[in-house]
């Protein structure tokens, strides 16, 4: 990779088409570069693209479909093992370290926001200690997670604004921090600080278009058999995870085969929280100012309107440009 070669992040929410976006940019890369195909190389970034076996229902794409690009943090986890952000950065981090140690260029592209950040920021995560975990796990079991939020916000208001009632996963972990540390984990937040010089990218549709697309997508996945697939990982221990089990769809999934949920039910509660899900990644990437928005038209169905993807590879390849000849930075 050249010195003044910035690392690219495409990220934003969910079903906007990253992936896509992300292997467009990275065909054209490798062409201008005179190079073959693994002359760019894509690191996921998507938590729940870390599972195997966990292939339809995180739209993960299938080897052949990758265009020749090598791919790196997918299917590293089994699914009882729990996913940590903290082990995510150490290992995609030693990814990118080889990737340009080869002389290969990385684009980065998910929808988990703090696993992004990992990756490109300069990040440092506290400590955990597994009894004080495992205590407030227990207390948030029997008093609820309000109350445990209520307490976080006595004692850190600035993170308890930003963590929703319904996560007592980051309920947890905040009082965990302040626990350990001693210091309120408002304080262990990143700043929007690149560790090297990245260009962010994200894709901006209409809300009602991106709806659309999600509700096809979810339907798509269902038909594809998402509740076969779902089956074979509970005879090889979904249900004993601690996070794979809760991923969007799976967890439906799991509620139709335990006799909990229809079908059509599962289809519709999937969908719906997936467009909550976009909505709260929106809200999160919203706050980077280093991102650069590209705004795609998309019909009403949800599909790309004709022209429009390769206009929108375009306008990221010209802002790649930029941030190349830049060299030290992306405004």
């Amino acid at each position: 990779m050249s010195p003044s070669a910035v690392r690219i992040a495409v990220v934003g929410p969910t079903a906007t088409g990253k992936s896509e976006l992300a292997l467009d940019l990275a065909d054209a890369l490798a062409r201008d570069a005179g190079a073959a195909p693994g002359g760019v190389e894509v690191l996921n970034a998507d938590a729940s693209q870390l599972y195997r076996g966990m292939d339809i229902g995180t739209a993960k794409l299938p080897p052949g479909q990758r265009r020749g690009h090598p791919h790196h943090q997918i299917d590293v986890l089994d699914v009882r093992e729990e996913a940590s952000v903290a082990a995510y950065q150490r290992h995609a981090r030693a990814d990118l370290e080889a990737i340009e140690a080869r002389g290969a260029r990385t684009v980065i592209v998910g929808g988990s926001g703090l696993y992004v950040r990992a990756v490109t920021d300069v990040l440092e995560f506290p400590g955990t200690d597994r009894a004080v975990r495992a205590a407030l796990q227990e207390r948030a079991r029997r008093e609820g997670a309000r109350r445990l939020w209520e307490e976080l916000n006595e004692a850190d208001p600035v993170s308890a604004r930003r963590i929703e009632l319904a996560n007592t996963r980051r309920i947890v972990r905040a009082l965990e921090v302040l626990a350990v540390t001693g210091r309120p984990f408002s304080a262990t937040l990143p700043r929007y600080q690149d560790l090297v010089p990245t260009l962010h990218l994200a894709l901006r549709v209409d809300r009602t278009a991106l709806n659309a697309r999600i509700d096809a997508r979810t339907a798509a996945m269902f038909d594809a058999g998402l509740l076969g697939e779902t089956e074979a990982l509970m005879a090889a221990g979904l249900e004993e995870g601690r996070t794979a089990p809760r991923a969007i769809g799976y967890a439906q999934a799991i509620d139709v085969l335990r006799g909990r949920a229809t079908g059509a039910e599962a289809v519709e509660l999937t969908a719906r929280a997936t467009r909550r899900l976009a909505a709260r990644q929106v809200k999160w990437f919203r706050r980077d100012p280093r991102i650069h928005w590209l705004d795609a038209d998309l019909d009403d169905a949800g599909a790309w309107v004709p022209g429009e993807r390769r206009r929108v590879t375009h306008q990221a390849l010209r802002l790649v440009a930029q941030a190349d000849e830049a060299g030290s930075g992306v405004a």
